[in-house]
């Protein structure tokens, strides 16, 4: 066991947009130590991270390696075998999201880490951006039953029109993205899903023909709380499709206001709050509002570099401090049933019963 003092010895597989995020991440705290990056190509790096090799193979840099810490960012159909790979080689897990691509593979991997007392933390950047953590807190305070309205519509091209369809070889949107926001919403309502219902439309022949970039979701709650995720990415997406986050209950909602000037393809506003609205339902005797809307303004806000340096500093304190995970691995096995529920209902046209 490495002194809590020593860094941490951290082999990075996948050098995507949020890979080379990590990698950074793990560059810049001295708690890491970047034993190795693994990609199955060469790739531009960020002059930071040039130092360092890339290897082609994660099993075998795995084997030689011994890292005490394995960052996954692949894509979605290596996350389950390459996690259970490192935590029986005796490393701790980061893992983007989604966790799995079925339930079964989730499950398969939660039970890995407890088996060989591994940390898994997935990554749900969300959970570490302060304006987010404010939107759930805010929305609590309101009380249920909920009606949760989320979307994150992205107008792509070029190379992240490319990336987008390379996803969708494994992944339609409403899983790859709303695994996020379904997140949110069970972090506000304790309430447990019980049915999902999902409708998705295929708009591009580049993409395969069971496969579509266009995709929304129902979740009924046993509360009565009822949550929707749309999610669309592509050359023919509308802008103005672009950003709702908004959650209602009795007593009021809490929104987010983005900025208008905000673009889809930019990563930074998938994340930026702008401004978190709440307003008051409560009416006096002339039937009027009692209160006037309170406009929170998220000054400051982290960037994406920052989201991904906060969540691996977390990382950090799980294992340094033995945080116990279990609530956050539960957490990602059901936001991931929901939404494969939504593919599921997509592809057969019947809601599914969870």
């Amino acid at each position: 066991m490495t002194p809590s003092s020593a860094p941490i010895r951290v082999l990075s597989a996948g050098l995507g947009n949020m890979g080379r995020s990590h990698a950074l991440a793990y560059h810049e705290n001295p708690g890491f130590e970047i034993v190795g990056l693994v990609n199955r190509s060469k790739v531009e790096l960020p002059e930071a991270l040039n130092g360092y090799e890339i290897l082609p193979s994660f099993p075998e840099a795995l084997r030689e390696l011994k890292p005490e810490l394995c960052s996954i960012n692949t894509y979605s159909d290596s996350h389950a075998d390459y996690a259970v790979m490192a935590m029986e080689a005796g490393a701790h897990v980061f893992v983007e999201k989604p966790l799995a691509t079925t339930v079964a593979d989730a499950e398969r991997v939660v039970a890995c880490a407890r088996a060989n007392g591994r940390k898994l933390v997935v990554g749900y950047i969300l959970r570490h951006h302060p304006s987010w953590m404010r939107l759930i807190a805010e929305a609590r305070k309101l009380g249920g039953p909920y009606v949760f309205r989320m979307n994150l519509n992205q107008q792509s091209s070029g190379p992240t029109w490319a990336t987008h369809k390379q996803l969708m070889q494994t992944t339609p949107p409403i899983v790859d993205c709303g695994v996020h926001y379904v997140d949110v919403m069970c972090q506000i309502t304790d309430a447990r899903p019980v049915e999902v219902r999902g409708m998705g439309l295929r708009l591009s022949d580049e993409i395969a023909p069971d496969m579509y970039n266009y995709g929304h979701l129902q979740v009924l709650f046993d509360d009565g709380s009822l949550g929707w995720y749309e999610a669309g990415w592509g050359p023919m997406i509308s802008e103005t499709a672009f950003f709702v986050k908004d959650v209602m209950s009795p007593k009021g909602s809490v929104s987010i206001v983005m900025d208008p000037n905000a673009k889809s393809d930019d990563i930074d506003t998938h994340t930026k709050t702008a401004v978190i609205r709440i307003h008051n339902a409560e009416t006096g005797p002339n039937g009027r509002f009692l209160k006037v809307d309170e406009d929170l303004k998220m000054a400051g806000e982290p960037g994406h570099q920052e989201l991904c340096d906060r969540e691996q500093a977390y990382v950090l304190k799980a294992i340094r401090e033995d945080i116990d995970l279990s609530r956050h691995m539960e957490d990602a096995v059901q936001s991931l049933r929901i939404c494969l529920a939504a593919d599921e209902s997509v592809r057969t046209g019947k809601p599914v019963k969870l």
